[in-house]
């Protein structure tokens, strides 16, 4: 089969012909984990196969949660949604294979015909609440459900995508209210009470989605998804449109408060005496069709709506409620109703009295990522490299770099690589100019680690290959014992290069500390549970202890190679997918959901905890005092590393036609007294580190 290009997150170089043992036949779609393949077994059965982007495979967090995707899929296989056939989580393109089902999605149907008939809708609805029960009944919360995870097949609907589901029993647990479809299809405790999603958010979701098949639209409605989301907390929805029969039913579904909704046995008991005329005709959906959907005129809204009946903001202009609302709901009601400019400091570090706060469009499309390396911010943003003035902003120069996919540069050996993926080039940019110094045909490869002068770089088959980053010579190759995957870990003041696997049944984790310049083994250990590494300091290595199938932090490790020893600090509440940063004994771990967490190794406990009310932040960094972290809507945050209290912000920087939020957030970059950042407007800015309450 000809190879097929990726639409997607994230350029591959070439799709894979097979997952498993299942031919690969045809692209069906892309997502943000990965693209969904038409395969058939060796009987001749279809199947549908998502394969996970190959620059996730190589990440931790992405590995966990498509762990969690499958294990949620098998629970739940039946009547209602699509059977899982196969599936290999540990493979180097992680993969699983479930029935392939003949039939659009709800998204699709739309699109193409417009609203359903109030017989379709019925049915809709009642299908869909069997499902929700039958994935109730066995433990699960789906937490994502929306037109687009529908199926409209012949015998009624099916819900795919478990990608963010979730036990309905781990209240304990950082629920979170991920932005991964589009708000509307989110319930409200998503937003104010992360912690307490449970199987009424799924009811919610049905509410919006059975909104949307009536009348093309959702309950709420805005172009930016963070004005969307304050209407989901505090205003009515807008059923205009919706068959009277049902619009009682979607009103209790889209109640605010999670007991006020309907189970689904009540609901199905609800619909089976809505009217008479309750059939069960069927959709008579048109066939999927084996590649993506021809594109469709937009379904036009109806007539304008009745004025909704807004909250205690009803007097803020339509921009100001995408900023009010947003701030409003992470500063007040997530932080305690802590005033954060209280919080600044009154003694302001040093710093350059030349330096002025600024901000700059950078030149490309998307998110920008940097980094700070030879006296420049370097930026990646889709096949684009470019250099700014860290002083003032100004664009230094700009190189279009077709092996490189969207990514913040790599710096080694005092040049410039472009972020790649399964690359087969080298190319090594002058900091000063962005023109080629130097490029080597690498053989193909899908890791690339920079740590001090040296690339390394981990093949398909497991082999590393050591490349000196001044010259691009290639200084050895060789396999890492132990480990098949080597994809490596490195930190700022730390020579070494590091690498962890966890076993097959995350009881133990093997962790390996190798000399970049030669690929020498300095130690390797054996330590207790499924471990990911989060930083260096003082010698000792530090590792956040994960849950094998949802990837959730549970406590902090503290491993010192010179004496052996680790000590474990539990978490008083497991972070889910937690990354996480270590400022000398402190580790600071973020989790989706907006938990930021401070744990004191030296005292052995949890010193502080902040609920930023974000959605989900980045990486944190911090500066020995601040910790900071952006915000889906390109906030950038300040809050006080000693006590955990949140001493600035900056203003959202949302792409104005964005309904979507990116896959990977932009890590701050802190030097010489100034934090960087980027947002999804496609700004790069800098500002002051020591007085946040002026941001």
């Amino acid at each position: 089969m000809a190879p097929q290009r990726n639409t997607g997150a994230g350029a591959e170089a070439e799709l894979p012909e097979y997952a498993g043992h299942y031919r690969l036949e045809s692209c069906l779609g892309s997502g943000g984990m990965g693209v969904v393949h038409l395969a058939r077994s060796t009987s001749g059965m279809k199947l549908a196969v998502k394969v996970v982007h190959a620059e996730f495979a190589k990440d931790p967090e992405f590995r966990g949660r498509f762990r969690q995707e499958v294990a949620a899929a098998r629970k739940v296989s039946g009547a209602f949604t699509a059977s899982v056939v196969d599936a290999d989580s540990e493979a180097e393109r992680p993969w699983m294979a479930t029935l392939f089902i003949p039939g659009p999605t709800l998204s699709e149907h739309v699109k193409r015909n417009g609203a359903m008939s109030p017989a379709q809708l019925r049915r809709l609805m009642a299908g869909l609440a069997e499902a929700l029960r039958d994935i109730h009944r066995v433990g699960v919360v789906h937490r994502d459900l929306k037109p687009s995870n529908v199926l409209l097949a012949e015998d009624g609907p099916k819900v795919i995508d478990f990608g963010i589901s979730r036990p309905k029993d781990s209240e304990l647990r950082t629920e979170t209210g991920k932005l991964i479809g589009t708000p509307p299809f989110m319930a409200p405790e998503q937003f104010r009470r992360p912690r307490e999603v449970g199987p009424a958010a799924d009811l919610f979701a049905l509410g919006s989605v059975m909104v949307h098949a009536a009348t093309g639209r959702g309950p709420f409605d805005s172009d930016s998804p963070y004005v969307v989301a304050y209407q989901v907390v505090h205003d009515e929805p807008d059923l205009t449109g919706v068959p009277e029969t049902l619009a009682p039913l979607v009103l209790r579904c889209l109640a605010k408060e999670p007991e006020d909704r309907p189970t689904p046995d009540e609901l199905m008991r609800e619909l089976r005496s809505v009217a008479a005329s309750y059939d069960t005709q069927t959709f008579i959906p048109a066939q999927r069709t084996e590649g993506p959907p021809t594109p469709e005129p937009r379904v036009e809204k109806p007539a304008p709506r009745p004025p909704r009946r807004r909250g205690r903001w009803a007097a803020l202009g339509a921009g100001a409620l995408g900023l009010a609302a947003i701030v409003a709901l992470t500063s007040v009601q997530l932080l305690d109703g802590n005033d954060a400019a209280a919080r600044g400091s009154s003694t302001p570090r040093s710093t350059s009295a030349a330096f002025r706060p600024w901000e700059t469009a950078a030149p490309g499309k998307g998110t920008p990522q940097c980094t700070y390396g030879a006296g420049k911010l370097l930026c990646g943003q889709n096949g684009l490299v470019f250099a700014l003035d860290p002083s003032d902003g100004r664009l230094l120069w700009r190189r279009a770099v077709t092996e490189a996919r969207e990514g913040r540069p790599v710096v080694s050996g005092g040049l410039v690589q472009p972020a790649l993926d399964r690359g087969r080039r080298l190319t090594a940019l002058d900091p000063g100019s962005g023109k080629a110094r130097w490029q080597q045909a690498m053989p193909a490869y899908s890791g690339l680690e920079p740590v001090g002068g040296m690339l390394l770089l981990t093949g398909a088959d497991g082999t590393v290959t050591g490349v000196d980053g001044a010259s691009g010579d290639t200084k050895w190759n060789r396999r890492i014992p132990g480990h098949q995957a080597p994809y490596f870990a490195s930190f700022a003041g730390d020579r070494l290069a590091y690498v962890t696997s966890a076993s097959d049944d995350g009881t133990s984790t093997r962790v390996t500390a190798v000399d970049p310049e030669t690929g020498d083994v300095r130690w390797d250990k054996r330590l207790k549970g499924s471990l990911e590494l989060v930083g260096t300091s003082g010698g000792s290595v530090f590792l956040v202890a994960v849950d094998l199938v949802y990837g959730d932090a549970s406590g902090v490790v503290r491993y010192s190679p010179e004496d052996g020893t680790a000590r474990r600090v539990p978490l008083a509440v497991p972070l889910e997918r937690a990354q996480g940063t270590v400022r000398g004994n402190l580790v600071y771990l973020m989790g989706v959901g907006g938990s930021l967490v401070a744990v004191d190794m030296a005292a052995q406990k949890q010193r502080w905890s902040l609920e930023t009310g974000v959605s989900r932040g980045s990486a944190p960094v911090a500066d020995g005092r601040h910790v900071y972290v952006t915000a889906p809507d390109g906030r950038l945050l300040a809050v006080d590393g000693a006590d955990g209290g949140l001493l600035g912000q900056t203003p959202p920087r949302l792409d104005t036609h964005a309904d979507r939020i990116a896959g990977a957030l932009p890590t701050p970059v802190t030097a010489d007294g100034h934090v960087y950042a980027s947002a999804p407007d496609g700004t790069v800015f800098a500002v002051a580190a020591n007085h946040p309450a002026a941001w």
